[in-house]
């Protein structure tokens, strides 16, 4: 299952790369700058619905190894947050 934020982020890469290059084109640094940055947060757009899509398939095919995980996360996150 292909998840929005994998073809987002792949898109906002796209742009942002063409953004970079006419800027370089064109010797905007700002725009360089802006694309550069752009494709990057399209690149962390993507590895986060890749990320979202492994967790996904990983709870479909082992529910049992899933829950454990939650359960241990839930646990430290509880006991970081009990400290404060």
């Amino acid at each position: 299952m292909v998840d929005t934020n994998r073809i987002q982020g792949a898109a906002e890469e796209v742009i942002g790369r063409v953004q970079d290059g006419a800027g370089g084109l064109l010797g905007d640094t700002a725009s360089q700058a802006k694309g550069k940055a752009r494709a990057a947060a399209g690149q962390a757009q993507g590895a986060y619905g890749e990320a979202l899509d492994t967790v996904r398939d990983l709870a479909a095919d082992q529910p049992l190894l899933a829950l454990g995980v939650a359960t241990v996360l839930g646990f430290i996150i509880g006991a970081i947050f009990a400290r404060r």
